[in-house]
């Protein structure tokens, strides 16, 4: 080679090195592009009428940022799915898993919000489990599909096949509205219960924790029975209850699965004690199933009426029924700070210098939500994917309205 070759390559190499230090480092979070968030919410049937109020939400939170994050560099599409039927009018096995394999199959699709109901988290969580896709959820509240100890044999392990928390949840689980409620049953007098629950993991599972906080605060429980949430009546079972003469009947179950008929027949036996339900049955499409046997239920429910809500949770309210010209029922809230979760997590992943197309990035982003200044305020996700908010409300409904009575400790 000769020494003017050398010259020249020599500079070249130079003038590379120079040119390299000076460029521009890559964005934080990639080029930037648009990824898809999901919810998967019972959308056929009567829950609509709660479930609308949670895409109506999610989609307000999304759009209050112009569907932008990481200062602009990502497009967030956020549509909603169904994982109801019209054949069963609620939620349906066959599709939460037609649902759930698409989303794992979709690799757009970065995060999930849902499932409503716990039993479509224990059938959706390890589908996406495999695939790394977060999932948080608005509404589920079994313990088992988070809290070891909590559920049933193998829970929650059983629903995380590559070992590695996906799932988490911004409401209060049924650990806690289980015994809240049966200390809130003593208080009201009760001193004898009759437990009841649909058969589903959320409801039976909500029903086993009431029972044996019930025992606990020295209450005496007479029997704790499974009904059929397909029946066409209950006259029997009402029968049978109401001889047994306890103070207090407690339902563990949604509406969904027949409660309103359940309430009238028990209500038209003669029934003239107490009743008392948990969330899956706070929402308007009770009252209108149970009519005049929704009449004086008492509620518990993981946070406050939206009618007691103060500060930003209140700004949100007043934003929301300007927005969508009508109230939102008590999950909404919920949609919308699981969509302010999905955005801090968002916001995170991009600051590492991760895509938000890294699924293995959201998720953990997602389980390292501290101290977010919700609308709800501050709170936390713990290592089992729970929140550290664990306000309760004990509500009653009055003339078809549902109004608060008290915090439940």
């Amino acid at each position: 080679m000769s020494k003017r070759s050398y010259l020249i390559i020599s500079v070249i190499v130079v003038l590379s090195t120079v040119l390299s230090a000076c460029a521009t480092p890559a964005p934080a979070g990639g080029a930037g592009g648009t990824v898809t968030v999901v919810s998967d919410l019972p959308m056929t049937g009567s829950s609509l009428g709660q479930t609308q109020t949670i895409v109506n939400a999610i989609t307000q939170a999304f759009e209050s940022k112009g569907n932008k994050v990481c200062d602009g560099k990502w497009t967030i599409t956020y549509k909603p799915y169904d994982d109801a039927s019209a054949a069963r009018g609620a939620w349906d096995p066959e599709v939460v898993t037609k649902n759930a394999k698409e989303y794992a199959s979709n690799t757009n699709i970065v995060l999930v919000i849902g499932t409503f109901n716990s039993g479509a988290a224990k059938l959706m969580i390890p589908i996406l489990n495999a695939e790394n896709l977060a999932m948080v959820s608005p509404a589920n509240t079994y313990p088992g599909l988070t809290k070891p100890g909590k559920g049933e044999k193998g829970e929650p392990e059983v629903y995380y096949p590559n070992k590695v928390r996906n799932y988490s949840r911004v409401v209060p689980a049924d650990d806690l509205q289980g015994a809240v409620g049966a200390k809130w049953a003593k208080e009201l007098g009760a001193k004898s219960v009759y437990v009841l629950d649909d058969q589903e993991l959320y409801g039976k599972g909500l029903a086993d924790v009431f029972n044996k906080a019930a025992v606990a605060n020295g209450l005496t429980v007479i029997a704790q029975e499974g009904i059929d949430g397909k029946a066409a009546d209950y006259k029997a079972l009402a029968t049978k209850i109401n001889d047994k003469k306890p103070d207090l009947i407690y339902f563990g179950g949604i509406t969904q699965n027949n409660a309103g008929q359940l309430f009238k027949d028990i209500r038209n036996v003669g029934f003239k004690g107490m009743l008392m339900g948990p969330d899956g049955i706070y929402e308007e499409a009770f009252v209108k199933a149970a009519g005049d046997a929704s009449e004086n239920v008492y509620l518990t429910f993981g946070g406050l009426p939206v009618d007691k809500l103060t500060g930003k949770a209140a700004e949100w309210r007043d934003a929301y029924k300007a927005k969508f010209k009508s109230d939102p029922e008590v999950y909404a809230i919920y949609g919308y700070v699981s969509a302010q979760v999905t955005m801090d997590a968002f916001e995170r992943v991009c600051k590492s210098g991760k895509a938000l197309t890294d699924r293995a990035a959201v998720r953990e982003a997602v389980f390292a939500t501290k101290d977010l200044d919700s609308v709800l305020g501050k709170f936390s996700l713990d290592a089992n994917g729970d929140t550290t908010d664990t306000t309760m409300s004990g509500v009653q409904i009055r003339k078809g309205k549902f109004e608060f009575v008290t915090l439940l400790k």
